[in-house]
């Protein structure tokens, strides 16, 4: 009969994957991949601010959109410049841009506990967007992670979708520059409730 070892004290209870992000140089092509192929929802398009350094790759005003890919979890991708940098190899190790957990308040006040104790830089808490604080900071290998909460979670749920989620009116600002076909752009931001 196996016994159930106690959980380790200091194990961080994420909730899962809050978001993945990858790279694209064509976001259109990605949106109507991931959109069309897969059936995923797009539920935040936004432009990183220029001057925020936030873990983000070195190049200013990225488009960043999120996709609901089922479960209360994202996946999301950084518009790089064409041609800005070359292709990554996908057997690469640590070739993803970065992973996010979602998790609650109380356990990422703990990490950034220990991430101070142990002499490890991270950026944050920042806003990536209204009512969501995110910590960035690198592994031991340099991959970039991600912690992901809302102030107001404590051993509640984190509602991921919910708190990605923009209006679509704010969806097409961004969605324009992008491509201004009418019907495209009524397609893809077909799942937004205003």
């Amino acid at each position: 009969m196996a016994i159930a070892k106690a959980p380790h004290r200091l194990a961080l209870r994420t909730r899962g994957v809050h978001h993945l992000v990858f790279n694209t140089d064509d976001m259109k092509t990605t949106l109507d991949f991931y959109r069309g192929v897969l059936g995923m929802r797009l539920i935040h398009a936004v432009r990183v601010p220029p001057g925020v350094s936030r873990g983000n790759p070195p190049f200013e005003n990225l488009r960043h959109y999120f996709l609901d890919m089922g479960n209360d979890s994202t996946l999301a991708f950084f518009e790089l410049p064409k041609g800005a940098t070359g292709t990554a190899d996908r057997d690469t190790v640590a070739a993803m841009q970065h992973c996010a957990f979602a998790v609650s308040d109380e356990a990422a006040h703990a990490v950034m506990d220990r991430l101070t104790a142990r002499g490890i830089a991270y950026a944050g808490p920042l806003v990536p967007m209204d009512g969501v604080l995110s910590v960035y900071f690198f592994d031991p290998n340099g991959i970039r992670l991600e912690l992901c909460w809302r102030p107001i979670d404590r051993e509640g749920g984190v509602a991921v979708i919910e708190s990605c989620r923009q209006s679509r009116a704010e969806a097409l600002a961004e969605l324009r520059t992008l491509d201004a076909d009418p019907a495209w752009l009524d397609e893809v931001t077909s799942a937004f409730v205003d």
